[in-house]
């Protein structure tokens, strides 16, 4: 066989076997590709370096701020410009969100923007915690919450936790900036 041909046919196989074994483009997979492409912003947080005040966090908030150890956030932001791109891209994560190996934890709207968060694991402990937010007139956000021993019902309180907590938005002004 030449050595083209060759080269040829074994990408091939390596092609099926990708998509005939995978669910699909993963999120990891789908940041990765996207981290440095046009209209996004990435950032990888290790909780660490963010100073919130927790004083004000019951046993179960507590525990679950201290199961987190980073996030990952990925950003798309929408322009009169973009919108076709805003919406390929919007439809590619949707679709990745609704493989069935994330599970629903919580959808709401807060102020016209939507907001889901799904997790990967089971009722006791998520292996990650997805937070997705998209609004037409800002773009898209996609938060990974990586960490050990992450309970999805304490995750959700300290969800609600956050939103009453003193934050200084200094500390992701980056991503701030990028949506204005």
């Amino acid at each position: 066989m030449k050595p083209a041909v060759k080269h040829i046919f074994l990408t091939l196989i390596a092609a099926v076997w990708m998509t005939s074994c995978g669910e699909g483009v993963s999120l990891q997979r789908y940041f990765v590709d996207n981290q440095e492409a046009a209209h996004f912003i990435s950032q990888d947080i290790p909780l660490s370096m963010v100073k919130l005040d927790k004083s004000n966090f019951n046993n179960d908030q507590l525990e679950a701020y201290e199961s987190v150890k980073r996030l990952n956030f990925l950003g798309f932001k929408a322009t009169e410009t973009n919108m076709d791109s805003y919406n390929l891209e919007l439809t590619k994560v949707k679709s990745i969100l609704n493989n069935k190996k994330y599970n629903d934890l919580i959808e709401f709207n807060d102020k016209g923007n939507k907001i889901i968060v799904k997790y990967i694991g089971d009722e006791d402990e998520a292996d990650e915690v997805v937070v997705f937010g998209n609004s037409k007139d800002l773009g898209f956000a996609i938060v990974r919450v990586l960490g050990n021993d992450m309970s999805p019902d304490k995750m959700v309180t300290l969800g609600s936790a956050l939103k009453d907590s003193n934050f200084e938005a200094s500390q992701v002004g980056d991503i701030m900036s990028f949506f204005q």
